[in-house]
């Protein structure tokens, strides 16, 4: 089964609420991306952003210059029902991450709530680095977050690659510094524990 078809199945069988990832709202990742500076100026990607509330708290924000991206449509498709003329201030992309297309130095703040954890071949991981590292303009953010070392070995009955926050860094430590690792102990909406590890990464250069 691909990528696509496994995402479009969960998110046209199942509540967003009843998601094991599901949060009201991201309070750490919206925590993080203030540290980024994150204003309404911003040029901001969600990757991964399935049916997540960010997208609803980042224009709630005033954020002029959001991207939302989900390799499922169908997800994407959940968010902008929800959003209803509000959607139309986002920018919605329905691409891998691995192949986005966007020109370089165009984001200031790269924004990933669980997607890189589920790329376990090395391969899609720095390829994915090289695609933030490309459009991340010097000077600006990635705040990466997933399953940390101690965390579930799988999600959505995916495999994925459980990291710290020192080892997220590692991925991208050619041009990003890390500025803060923070750590989440998640409950899920089943009342299970996952624990989650972020970084909150800066591109040098300006």
């Amino acid at each position: 089964m691909s990528r696509v078809t496994h995402w479009d199945g969960v998110y046209t069988t199942k509540q967003p609420q009843r998601l094991s990832w599901f949060q009201p709202h991201l309070d750490l990742s919206l925590e993080l991306l203030e540290r980024a500076g994150l204003n309404r100026s911003t040029r901001i990607i969600d990757i991964g952003a399935g049916a997540s509330t960010l997208v609803d708290d980042l224009l709630a924000r005033d954020v002029q210059n959001l991207i939302a991206l989900d390799i499922s449509a169908a997800a994407l498709h959940v968010t902008r029902d929800r959003l209803g003329e509000r959607a139309d201030r986002v920018r919605w992309i329905v691409s891998d991450v691995t192949q986005l297309d966007l020109p370089p130095s165009s984001i200031d703040i790269w924004h990933d709530r669980a997607t890189l954890h589920f790329l376990t071949e090395e391969r899609d991981s720095h390829k994915y680095a090289e695609v933030a590292t490309r459009v991340v303009t010097p000077g600006g953010h990635a705040v990466i977050g997933g399953f940390a070392s101690d965390g579930p070995a799988e999600c959505s009955h995916l495999p994925v690659v459980r990291r710290g926050p020192e080892q997220i860094a590692e991925l991208f430590a050619k041009e990003f510094v890390l500025v803060e690792a923070r750590r989440e102990s998640h409950t899920t909406p089943g009342g299970s524990l996952q624990r989650f590890a972020y970084a909150l990464l800066r591109k040098q250069g300006r």
